[in-house]
């Protein structure tokens, strides 16, 4: 008989054995080494985003602010209205642009050379006439006064205003000459030349000048292409999912339409842009570049990614709701929209404001049905010729202006703005209504 006392008698312990501790120790160390990679992993992605952030925003905020000068403007009536109508249609015909020129050389009499009045009218935007013209409509009682105009600069001026452009350098690297560097360093010292807010940028449609291009026009027609998106995709998205979900019997064909669904969320979008112009434009022949038109390929798009959300939300719901409304003698659809819908709705809006969001950074769809389309009037409806603002990003960044490079980070900015407003507003709503079971 084995004496269980005596130490030396024992039988050891595989959990106590050096083997084990090995493997052991060598299970925590890989561990470790897991959680090591992931954590670095989580830094890096951090890091990778802070810095792309970093880049757009210091690229970007610049464009939010416009360099002006001040001009003392007379507003020559024989320029103007010289029949004295005081009817802005008359009035809107006036040479504005010889009244810019004016104010200009009145302002640089030293200016005297053909060549240096050509290069000092490149000075101002070309937009400066148009800003007075608006002027002058909207108060007629300018017409024969003097008053101190702050007008937009040129791009280029615009750059050197805020350090892009080196003065440094030779006349011959740089596109600013020596003699605009020196009207520039006049304007200075007389305090005549300032950064101010940029309105032009969110009021404006889309201009071959940096200095005048906005994206009010972009804006429009991206508001105008989600409307359409959500007024289609939300009730036939929502309506399908009811009918999967709810009534539609088990068999082969439901089930080789939900393999459709989960694959078309996956198909690439520029797929959808074929589709819609093959149908809505060649067979349809609906307008090219219309939000309209936009609108039906988003909403193409879109549909899986509702249809799934929707389907999910009505999972959620315990069946224990369904079979007490059946219980106390209400019919399936009264289940189902009584009781079912209400309980799946918030979830339902937040898979809906998620598709919306994904429709909104969608570019390459809109590029096939001609939503590239350089349009500079802002769209009054969804029938009028549009851009997006994805769209207006890949125009702008295909410009070889330094000052259209600041336009394009600060487009990205807003848009971004708007994503994240729009990822906010479905977490917020989740929150607020989502039932805990």
């Amino acid at each position: 008989m084995i004496d269980s006392t005596d130490p030396s008698k024992r039988r050891a312990s595989p959990w106590t054995s050096p083997e084990f501790a090995a493997r052991l120790a060598r299970r925590y160390r890989t561990e470790r080494i897991f959680r090591a990679f992931g954590l670095t992993s989580i830094i890096s992605g951090l890091l990778f985003l802070l810095f792309l952030l970093t880049s757009i925003v210091g690229n970007g905020y610049s464009a939010f602010w416009q360099t002006n000068m001040a001009l003392e403007v007379d507003f020559d009536q024989q320029m103007l209205d010289p029949k004295s109508s005081g009817d802005p249609l008359e009035i809107a015909k006036g040479d504005f642009g010889g009244l810019v020129k004016k104010s200009m050389r009145a302002a640089f009499p030293d200016v005297k050379g053909r060549k240096d009045k050509r290069e000092l009218y490149r000075f101002v935007s070309s937009g400066a006439a148009y800003q007075l013209r608006d002027a002058v409509i909207a108060n007629p009682e300018l017409v024969g006064t003097k008053q101190i105009v702050w007008v937009p600069v040129d791009d280029d001026i615009d750059m050197l205003m805020k350090g892009y452009i080196d003065r440094d350098l030779p006349e011959t690297d740089r596109r600013v000459n020596d003699k605009a560097l020196a009207w520039f360093d006049q304007l200075s010292a007389r305090d005549a030349i300032e950064k101010r807010f940029n309105v032009v940028f969110f009021s404006a449609g889309d201009s071959r000048e940096p200095e005048l291009a906005g994206i009010r026009g972009a804006l429009m027609g991206t508001l105008y292409m989600l409307m359409v998106t959500l007024a289609l995709s939300f009730p036939i998205g929502v309506g399908a999912a009811l009918y999967l979900e709810e009534f539609a019997p088990r068999n082969r064909f439901t089930d080789l339409i939900e393999v459709n669904i989960n694959n078309l969320a996956a198909v690439p979008s520029i797929v959808f842009g074929l589709l819609g112009l093959a149908v809505f434009l060649n067979f349809f022949e609906l307008p090219r570049s219309a939000p309209l038109v936009g609108g039906l390929v988003l909403t193409l798009m879109t549909l899986p990614t509702i249809i799934i959300a929707a389907r999910a939300s009505l999972k959620s719901v315990p069946p224990s709701i369904r079979e007490a409304a059946l219980g106390i003698g209400a019919s399936k659809m009264q289940t189902v929209l009584q009781h079912v819908l209400p309980l799946a709705m918030p979830g339902m809006l937040t898979g809906t404001i998620i598709g919306m969001a994904q429709a909104l950074g969608e570019s390459a769809p809109l590029l096939m049905i001609g939503m590239i389309a350089f349009v500079v009037d802002v769209p009054g409806g969804p029938l009028d010729p549009a851009t997006a603002l994805p769209v207006q990003v890949y125009l702008w960044a295909d410009s070889p202006e330094r000052a259209f490079v600041e336009r394009t980070s600060a487009a990205i900015m807003v848009l971004l703005a708007f994503l994240a407003a729009m990822n906010a507003f479905a977490v917020l709503l989740r929150r607020r209504f989502e039932q805990r079971w």
